[in-house]
């Protein structure tokens, strides 16, 4: 029995191997395949997300991608044989897990563009209220953030169109609205809400009242990251203690004995009751990751 399983595992991990030794032709296939659906599925492109997190440097390797197409599979074929001892299931739940990484990487890249949109928005709105400090002019302000070089795509881009539908319409108002519905942020729309009101009632005395702004955004920006160590040290032990589930019928085994445990699993119920408890700790976890990857506080 044991034979069969390290057989099976072995010709598991060539394969992988030889798809990665082969180049990224694999690799490709499936990239490009998961980037087809979810870019059709998703809230927001995969396509843009994946390229912006691949722009920053951020995105797996090909190598970081094999090493964990082997861990879940490994991970799966050994858990699940752990459960039901029957080398097909294992082989079954092993596919479905490796199928699931695409929607991994789907759920990290969204997450570290919802980060890099967020410090982008940090820039704009504290560089927005320097450059007024200066100019006493949000256009000018404005002109001053685009041209300095300190945002990035599509932040950059956003503000220049601000820009110039300021210029077109001679006003402001259609800007900050187009910018408010852009990136749906408190700092972005209270800075808005200032400007426009400073703009109606003059410029006189604004200092003070943007200075307290900045200090307001300095608070909300250090209370952001100090959400995400938490958060990340929270997943952490969160994925510690769906693995633990994972492992909790070992010590069913160790109460019951081998032997008896074998004899369950020849119960239709019984092996129905193993199949629900498995898929509801893997839909535990993967509602955990989701959250953990989508809801990333920024505000």
């Amino acid at each position: 029995m044991y034979i069969e399983i390290f057989i099976v595992l072995g010709i598991v991990i060539f394969a992988l191997l030889y798809f990665f030794k082969k180049g990224d032709s694999m690799y490709k296939f499936v990239v490009d395949t998961s980037a087809a659906v979810y870019d059709r599925y998703a809230p927001f492109s995969f396509k843009v997300v994946r390229e912006k997190v691949k722009e920053m440097g951020l995105e797996y390797s090909v190598k970081q991608y094999t090493f964990q197409v082997i861990i879940f599979a490994g991970a799966a074929f050994g858990i699940s044989y752990l459960y039901f001892y029957n080398i097909a299931v294992s082989i079954v739940y092993m596919i479905v897990v490796v199928a699931v990484i695409p929607y991994l990487s789907y759920l990290r890249c969204k997450r570290i563009y919802s980060e890099f949109i967020f410090e982008q928005i940090q820039v704009y709105t504290t560089n927005t209220i320097m450059e007024f400090q200066t100019t006493q002019n949000f256009v000018k302000a404005l002109e001053g953030v685009y041209n300095s070089g300190v945002l990035q795509s599509p932040v950059s881009n956003d503000v220049k169109e601000m820009i110039d539908l300021a210029y077109r319409n001679g006003d402001i108002i259609a800007s900050l609205d187009y910018m408010n519905e852009k990136y749906d942020f408190h700092m972005t729309k209270n800075m808005h809400q200032l400007f426009l009101q400073i703009t109606r009632e003059g410029a006189k005395d604004s200092n003070e009242v943007l200075e307290n702004m900045l200090l307001d955004i300095d608070m909300l920006v250090e209370g952001v990251y100090r959400d995400r160590i938490d958060r990340q040290n929270f997943h952490r032990q969160f994925i510690q203690y769906g693995m633990l589930l994972y492992l909790m019928v070992m010590l069913v085994q160790l109460l019951l004995g081998i032997d008896t445990y074998l004899q369950l699993l020849e119960n239709t119920f019984v092996t129905i009751a193993l199949h629900a408890v498995v898929l509801f700790n893997s839909y535990f976890l993967l509602s955990g990751e989701k959250y953990y990857n989508e809801n990333v506080g920024a505000e």
